[in-house]
């Protein structure tokens, strides 16, 4: 038996001495305006509807007994007393009575219509609440483990259980390890099992398990898992329509995860024969010509030495392009297979550019090459083979697609946390419509497919390199004025592995071997530059 606290006591006591009050200030009103017998009674009557309204039958049929007492004490006759004579004195008390508890009995079933309507109210307006949650939930695969937390915060329960079936996963909106001192909620294995068996069972009814209460989730004629709550408070019309919601949530998310699986596999399938076609057009030209060369060559009739040196020569250049299809298709591998390690060392970013440029010398020839640093060009830490990938794809970019003895200028500043990086040239720029594509793998442009040999792989491996180290690299380009390639990756200037106020103590060897791996590093300097331009 629920106990009831003194407080509720004490208030439950004053409504109802403040209800006898109010008769009792009716009365002497009546008494001092000498009033008749049917102006009290339907005063009288008229408190007793307002009581059952407001305060419930109880109070309303206690009401109406005290009115009666003193409808008859005061009112009918014999005057102060409780003695009643004649046939109209009864039939006037006995009217006066059986209107007042007919009235109540009506003013309580109004009262409680009105509480019901206003609960259903309530209800429609978190079913609701609850079907847009899930509907504009992003993430399918997190909608499921959200939904135990959705409806306990909807309809203010205590703790929430969802059991998948196809997942076999039973998640909760509570955590199934207690706090220190605190009551375990559920027993995760003994819950799940009894969740799994309940499953089973196609028809949607209720059943108490361990304190909750239990409901099939059924969608069609396939039960998708079991929903369970406590307290008992939701009614069995919202616990339905919640349970199907819920259904329909779980079957919509795993639709989603289908689809999505289907479509990636349909992708990774679009991507694989990209691929292969790409290379095999792109291996069959160079090794075409190999060939062909390698066979006039061999022949050696009336070959004179000019010729033999312009046919070495394409045997060299088709081969150095053969080896950059396949370096490309290994780095493209590499990266698809999440290969890519990222080793952050300190480096001054002037040192790094000019290296960049000395590695890229061959394809830079026949250009102007130069280099801009912010100062003061203190050292950052960064990966110098990863972010020289990049600058060499874009370098020799910028080589291929722009005239002999045009300008490229490289740039590094400090702006916002970020180091960045900038590739400018003077060449004819990248069309409007290839903007948004040009990262995308095998893409090369309009303009660019039959002017310029390419696999259109360079530009997507400097994207995925660039989201590796944690950066992010972007175009722009007016047509006929140039293109700016950005990089940028996050500034770190103090050691990322050396916690904040540690002095970190290295052998004298090993001293003795770091300063002569930086003495011969190709990345590294021993002083800042004295200028911030080089040409």
């Amino acid at each position: 038996m629920r106990s009831i606290p003194l407080s509720e006591w004490i208030r439950e006591g004053l409504r109802w001495l403040l209800a006898s009050a109010i008769t009792a200030l009716i009365t002497a009103l009546l008494v001092l305006m000498h009033a008749d017998s049917g102006t009290a009674g339907i005063l009288y009557l008229m408190l007793v509807v307002l009581s059952a309204t407001l305060a419930g039958r109880a109070a309303s049929i206690y009401l109406a007994v005290l009115a009666s007492l003193f409808f008859d004490y005061f009112f009918l006759p014999p005057l102060h007393s409780f003695n009643i004579k004649g046939f109209q004195s009864w039939l006037a008390i006995i009217a006066f009575v059986v209107c007042c508890i007919v009235v109540s009995r009506v003013a309580e079933r109004a009262r409680r219509q009105t509480t019901q309507a206003e609960r259903r109210r309530e209800d429609v307006e978190r079913l609701y609440e609850l079907s847009q949650e899930m509907m504009l939930h992003e993430d399918a695969a997190g909608l499921i483990r959200e939904i135990p937390r959705l409806v306990e915060r909807t309809f203010v329960l205590q703790a929430v259980l969802l059991y998948v079936r196809d997942e076999d996963q039973l998640y909760s909106s509570v955590p199934s390890t207690p706090a220190d001192g605190a009551a375990a909620a559920f027993v995760p294995e003994v819950m799940r099992e009894a969740l799994r068996a309940a499953s089973v069972r196609w028809e949607p009814g209720f059943e108490q398990l361990q304190g909750f209460t239990s409901m099939n989730l059924i969608f069609g004629m396939n039960s998708v898992g079991t929903l369970v709550w406590k307290p008992a408070t939701l009614s069995r019309e919202v616990a339905t329509s919640v349970a199907a919601q819920v259904a329909i949530a779980i079957t919509r998310a795993h639709a989603i995860e289908a689809s999505a699986r289907l479509e990636a596999a349909r992708a990774a399938d679009r991507l694989r024969t990209a691929l292969i076609d790409s290379l095999t057009h792109e291996l069959r030209t160079p090794l075409t010509a190999i060939r062909a060369a390698a066979t006039t060559l061999l022949g050696g009739y009336g070959l004179d030495d000019e010729t033999r040196t312009e046919l070495a020569t394409i045997v060299d250049e088709e081969s150095s392009r053969l080896d950059s299809l396949i370096g490309e298709a290994m780095e493209i591998a590499e990266i698809e297979a999440e290969g890519i390690r990222v080793r952050l060392e300190p480096l001054h970013t002037g040192t790094f550019l000019e290296q960049a440029v000395e590695e890229s010398h061959d394809q830079l020839a026949r250009h102007r090459v130069t280099i801009i640093v912010q100062q003061p060009d203190t050292p950052v830490w960064f990966d110098p083979h990863v972010i020289g990938r990049v600058l060499r794809h874009l370098l020799e970019n910028a080589a291929r697609y722009t005239p002999a003895n045009s300008r490229i200028l490289l740039r590094s500043r400090r702006s916002l946390g970020k180091v960045e990086f900038l590739v400018e040239d003077d060449g004819p720029g990248i069309d409007a419509r290839d903007l948004p594509l040009i990262f995308e793998k095998f893409y090369r442009g309009h303009q660019r497919v039959t002017t310029v040999k390419g696999s259109g792989m360079g530009l997507s491996i400097t994207k995925a390199l660039m989201v590796a180290h944690g950066g992010a690299i972007d175009v722009q380009s007016t047509p006929g004025k140039g293109t700016i390639f950005r990089l940028w990756i996050p500034l770190v200037e103090k050691s990322p592995n050396a916690a904040q106020g540690a002095v970190t103590e290295v052998p004298v060897e090993q001293a003795a071997a770091t300063s002569a791996a930086e003495a011969t590093h190709p990345f590294r300097r021993k002083s800042d530059p004295g200028g911030a331009d080089r040409q």
